[in-house]
């Protein structure tokens, strides 16, 4: 199989296991991931993730003008904000993930860093999580948010939409994803019971060692 004809594989699988865990619902959602030659596929705009097919993915070309394959998501310009501004991306992924949105509206959300240092892996595999504003759905203006944190953050949370990560490849942004999701699910369990989060000093050793964004 080629490595074309793999990544779409791969794109529709994992979709399809987020989907069917309720990481996101109904048509939104949407993952994009960079092929050796530069080019990116991305999922179409309007499919719902549990039901992708490879042969309608998006192609685009390296500076993200349409090559063949149905419409992209209407997120294109986000997606594209963080290969521009993060060397070494491969992949993207945006949900609208329950528990993340619901952070995002809590008045008391740390808007540098929404999620609480609750577990060593929300750290190793996210790092901290800006929040940014909400914008309309689509509105490119959400590219310009990223490329305002000129590569800083390898996630974000879209306020009152949901969460976008980065990643190397797209099984790291897949699983960092689902580590984020986890995380604020654990926030949000937790909220007013005063856990027991991880001290200053483990979260240096943690960011130092994996080389983390913090």
């Amino acid at each position: 199989m080629s490595e074309h004809a793999k990544l779409r594989e791969d794109i529709c699988t994992l979709a399809k296991s987020m989907f069917d865990r309720g990481l996101t619902c109904g048509s939104s959602g949407n993952i994009s991931a960079r092929l050796s030659d530069g080019t990116v596929l991305v999922t179409p705009t309007g499919r719902a993730m549990g039901f992708l097919d490879p042969a309608q993915i998006s192609h685009l070309d390296a500076n993200f003008n349409f090559l063949s394959g149905d419409a992209p998501t209407k997120e294109t310009p986000l997606h594209s904000a963080f290969y521009e501004t993060r060397t070494g991306t491969g992949a993207v992924v945006h949900l609208h993930s329950t528990h993340s949105v619901a952070l995002s509206m809590l008045p008391d959300t740390d808007p540098d860093n929404v999620l609480p240092p609750l577990t060593p892996y929300s750290i190793m595999r996210v790092g901290k999580v800006k929040l940014l504003p909400f914008f309309i759905p689509g509105d490119p203006a959400m590219g310009d948010a990223v490329r305002g944190l000129a590569g800083k953050r390898s996630a974000v949370l879209l306020a009152n939409h949901g969460p976008v990560v980065a990643g190397k490849d797209l099984w790291a942004a897949v699983f960092a994803m689902e580590e984020l999701e986890e995380t604020a699910k654990l926030a949000m369990l937790t909220r007013g019971l005063q856990p027991a989060a991880l001290p200053t000093d483990t979260i240096q050793q943690i960011v130092r060692k994996f080389d983390v964004d913090w």
